[in-house]
């Protein structure tokens, strides 16, 4: 596999959704989960994530470079904090149905980008303590959902800060 970009999108309807990307890009989900999808596009190069997050539909959730390694995500870690840019390090996270490397960086306008490469799929969105007792379609609301009025959501009470699947850390950002 060679680097491809990832566009991780809100959508207010999964269903309605993937039937238009599966159309527009000619390629069917490569995973499917509740509150969740992701196309594997060919071409052009395309990682395109949906996640169900009714009221916010057509926003970036967040950006990505997904690359083939784990040795290219932390030559990532070091080019970008060599050049001078915050980077919060996640290694061996489960994340989006996957255990994953990554690397978050907070661009000039707070938009979020993460280099990450998959190490395995899972089947569950995430193992980080404000998903516990969560199904599916919760945890992906917890990680990339809203409050509703285009706020991030709210930690789950008691839970330090920790770092989401798919945002940085409060410092991050």
């Amino acid at each position: 596999m060679m680097s491809r970009i990832q566009l991780a999108l809100n959508v207010d309807d999964l269903e309605q959704a993937v039937e238009f990307y599966s159309t527009l890009f000619g390629v069917e989900p490569a995973k499917r989960k509740p509150g969740y999808a992701n196309f594997a596009v060919e071409q052009p190069p395309l990682k395109l994530v949906l996640i169900e997050n009714p009221g916010q539909g057509g926003s970036v959730n967040h950006l990505g470079v997904e690359v083939e390694s784990s040795e290219k995500v932390h030559a990532e870690i070091a080019r970008l904090s060599e050049a001078g840019l915050f980077t919060e390090e996640q290694i061996a996270t489960t994340c989006c149905f996957a255990t994953q490397d990554k690397v978050w960086v907070t661009g000039p306008n707070a938009e979020r980008w993460e280099v990450y490469t998959v190490l395995a799929d899972t089947e569950h969105f995430g193992t980080e303590p404000q998903f516990a007792g969560k199904d599916d379609g919760e945890a992906v609301q917890a990680c990339c959902g809203t409050a509703g009025n285009g706020e991030a959501a709210p930690e789950e009470a008691g839970t330090e800060s920790t770092v989401a699947c798919c945002a940085p850390a409060a410092a991050a950002r």
